[in-house]
């Protein structure tokens, strides 16, 4: 297959990608980013962008996928609700309406989290928003749609775009999961791939499904 693969300088983004790259089922792969995953293999190309608002401009490169992980998006935390949700759902629906445009039988995946807000009327903001672009998500016409709700996440070993807490996560991670329920970057990256390959029953997964699909033998 032919996937896209969306914040790859991001935590998420960067561990899909290195699990693309590593998948002989993935034939090719097109970061796009803001910035430059830093990542060389003859698999990989890249399109910068500042604004993914801009996604249009560059039709030329957007034929012939069969997936998109989207994994770019930003913290809630000291941001808006008007920010947050420009770049959580007018970015991201955009994004996939000019990607299916050109890729009638292309799969979507977007990377929600977890306790997201289904109903988009609870009294989180972050959850509205994400909530409403699942849903959004799920009324265009893709061939398939999943939204992954993970929780806690481990990076890969080879991860470098770490910011934060998400510094030190790997080794706080076995405590942490002691209470919450987590799973690895890799397990999402493969869980996306087998989704596209061989499906899943549920279109909204939760850790547990996470976890159930990329264990499941291609």
């Amino acid at each position: 297959m032919n996937v896209i693969v969306t914040g790859t300088t991001g935590m998420v983004g960067e561990g899909v990608l290195l699990e693309c790259l590593r998948d002989n089922r993935v034939n090719s792969v097109l970061s796009v980013s803001r910035r430059p995953s830093g990542k060389a293999h003859p698999k990989l190309r890249e399109l910068l962008l500042d604004d993914f608002m801009d996604i249009g401009n560059y039709k030329e490169q957007l034929a012939g996928f069969d997936a998109c992980f989207y994994c770019a998006g930003i913290s809630s935390i000291n941001v808006s609700e008007e920010k947050y949700h420009h770049i959580t759902y007018d970015t991201t629906i955009h994004f996939a309406g000019v990607l299916l445009e050109f890729n009638p039988e292309m799969a979507f995946i977007f990377v929600s989290g977890g306790h997201t807000d289904s109903t988009e009327k609870g009294k989180v903001m972050w959850a509205r928003v994400k909530g409403k672009t699942e849903n959004a998500l799920g009324r265009m016409s893709f061939k398939d749609h999943y939204n992954f709700r993970p929780g806690l996440m481990k990076p890969d070993k080879a991860q470098v775009h770490l910011n934060g807490y998400n510094k030190y996560i790997r080794l706080l991670y076995p405590l942490m999961s002691l209470f919450l329920t987590g799973c690895t970057l890799q397990e999402i990256g493969k869980a996306m791939i087998n989704a596209i390959t061989a499906g899943y029953p549920k279109k909204t997964l939760e850790t547990a499904d996470i976890k159930q699909l990329a264990k499941n033998k291609q």
